[in-house]
């Protein structure tokens, strides 16, 4: 497959009705910020298993002659959310991932999408309403949209675990089975909270007649969230982290994601002068995940909550830190591993418009369904997110009242010294920053096409979601020859089905100077690019 061109605008997604709906926005002369509100509510209802209004989301923010920006729409753990609260629910361990106790943070998603489309009207004269913006979404959520296979499957897979979650069934499956493929997939609750947020706006998730209803049935079902948790959260505008890389500067999103260790790993290669070694060869894997380990080392030392963390996270960009890192890579020995995060599931679209303003976005529940939960008026499924959270009070991440919790999700950007933008990203727990440097090297280091980046064969090292195994996971289309290589330099490796959606659906955006912009989407998920 070829990458996709256009010139006025150009939308990425894991579901071709989501930038289709970017696309329309762009069509009627709205921006980049507004198209992505458009496409983030839309592939809310069309993508259920994999994000939903209640959940999180992050947003890197460019446009041509201003500061970069970023929004952090993450939610905070309920106040009442304390090992100590968890204790006499009789939980000792570790949060559960399913079920009512598992939804023990606020959901951020909605106030993101208000907080953008201020940004919008305010930096970028933007005029459409967020009734425009939601309109497809509703439409969908009221009328129906077809099951995907990625939907069908997913559900019969998870069906036996999630169906005593309050919720689930009725609004997932179908006389107690998974929906077929095709089959149309109603959400008509959701559609009307959709309908109310478009009348009264964002606000009222959080501090009107909507937070009402669903703090009360949150609290009904057995959560820790209430009314007050809702009311106190504002997403929070950042100045996103940054790279300065040979070809340009690279950005990503701030902690409690795990955006610095994306950072990482593309400034270790750096300093490695990683375009000796012929793209995707044994060595250019090698490199790349072991560059992967020592990020994760970082990460699993250093990120979380930026409130409690001792050191800057900008300061693990500096050349000096990452050449030390550097030094640890062994050109010929795997180092051992063994330290995923875990599962994750979400969704990341790009946006870049015709006036090259770009945005590169990320919303997700964590686990396929997060909390499993449905609340019973509003159709909300609300995220697990918390379940991240430990109950060892000398945890990095430990569980505090009102602290944000750790997230994979890093949505990335990326302006070359040429003057070409692009934004790309890509779903899937440990495999994000791994995915964004195959990405970003095969575009930016090697020059090939977004479409060649994605489509080729690609690999996870550790958890994503629906795996638990830490072995380095390879897709089948690699040589058999480099399989060996690898696992002569001591990696643990794990074959994977040829185009396998367990290294994530990726997307990206390059716009070149003229106003050109090519665009690639995951064959592995039901995306589509969508340009004019």
């Amino acid at each position: 497959m070829q990458a996709k061109w256009g010139i006025r605008g150009m939308a990425v997604a894991p579901h071709s009705l989501a930038s289709e709906s970017a696309l329309s926005v762009l069509r009627e002369g709205g921006n980049a910020l507004e198209a992505m509100i458009a496409a983030a509510a839309t592939i809310a209802v069309v993508y259920p298993h994999m994000n939903s209004i209640g959940g999180d989301s992050f947003w890197v923010i460019h446009a041509p002659g201003k500061v970069m920006g970023g929004i952090d729409a993450c939610g905070a753990a309920a106040g009442s959310a304390s090992r100590q609260w968890y204790a006499d629910q009789g939980v000792q361990n570790s949060i559960p991932f399913r079920g009512p106790i598992a939804a023990n943070t606020v959901a951020g998603t909605i106030s993101g999408w208000g907080a953008a489309h201020r940004l919008s009207r305010q930096n970028l004269g933007g005029k459409l309403p967020m009734s425009r913006l939601l309109e497809d979404a509703i439409h969908y959520a009221k009328n129906g949209v077809p099951v995907t296979l990625s939907q069908s499957a997913l559900t019969e897979k998870k069906r036996l675990e999630l169906s005593p979650q309050p919720g689930f069934s009725e609004t997932f499956l179908v006389n107690g089975k998974s929906p077929e493929t095709g089959s149309i997939f109603l959400q008509k609750r959701l559609a009307n909270t959709l309908s109310q947020i478009a009348k009264k706006g964002t606000e009222d998730y959080y501090r009107g007649e909507l937070a009402e209803l669903i703090a009360t049935e949150l609290k009904t079902i057995g959560s820790p969230l209430r009314l007050d948790d809702l009311k106190r959260h504002q997403a929070k505008l950042i100045d996103p982290l940054h790279l300065q890389h040979s070809t340009g500067n690279i950005y990503n999103m701030t902690p409690p994601t795990q955006g610095v260790v994306s950072l990482i790993i593309l400034g270790i290669l750096d300093q490695l002068n990683l375009k000796r070694f012929q793209v995707d060869s044994a060595e250019y894997i090698h490199h790349c995940v072991e560059a992967t380990k020592q990020a994760f080392k970082v990460r699993d030392q250093y990120v979380t909550d930026p409130a409690y963390m001792k050191q800057s996270a900008q300061d693990f960009l500096k050349p000096e830190f990452l050449k030390s890192l550097a030094t640890k890579v062994n050109a010929n020995q795997a180092l051992p591993w063994g330290a995923g995060r875990g599962p994750a599931d979400t969704i990341w679209m790009g946006v870049i418009d015709g006036e090259g303003r770009c945005v590169s976005f990320i919303q997700s529940i964590y686990h396929e369904f997060g909390a499993g939960i449905v609340l019973p008026k509003t159709g909300i499924n609300w995220q697990n997110r918390g379940c991240s959270f430990s109950l060892d009070p000398k945890a990095l991440n430990t569980l505090e009242p009102y602290r944000k919790p750790f997230h994979t999700l890093n949505p990335a950007m990326a302006l070359f010294k040429d003057g070409r933008s692009m934004v790309y990203g890509t779903m899937g727990g440990d495999g994000q920053p791994q995915t964004q440097c195959a990405i970003f090297t095969r575009t930016a280091i090697y020059g090939l096409d977004p479409q060649d980046a994605i489509s080729r064969p690609r690999w996870l090292l550790g958890r994503t979601w629906g795996q638990t195994s830490d072995s380095l996971k390879l897709e089948s289309r690699f040589d058999t020859n480099l399989v060996k290589q690898l696992k002569t330099m001591g990696h643990d490796v794990e074959m994977l089905s040829a185009m396998d959606e367990t290294v994530g659906h990726a997307g990206c955006i390059i716009r070149d100077p003229s106003g050109i912009l090519r665009g690639g989407w995951d064959p592995r998920s039901d995306g589509a690019v969508a340009a004019f």
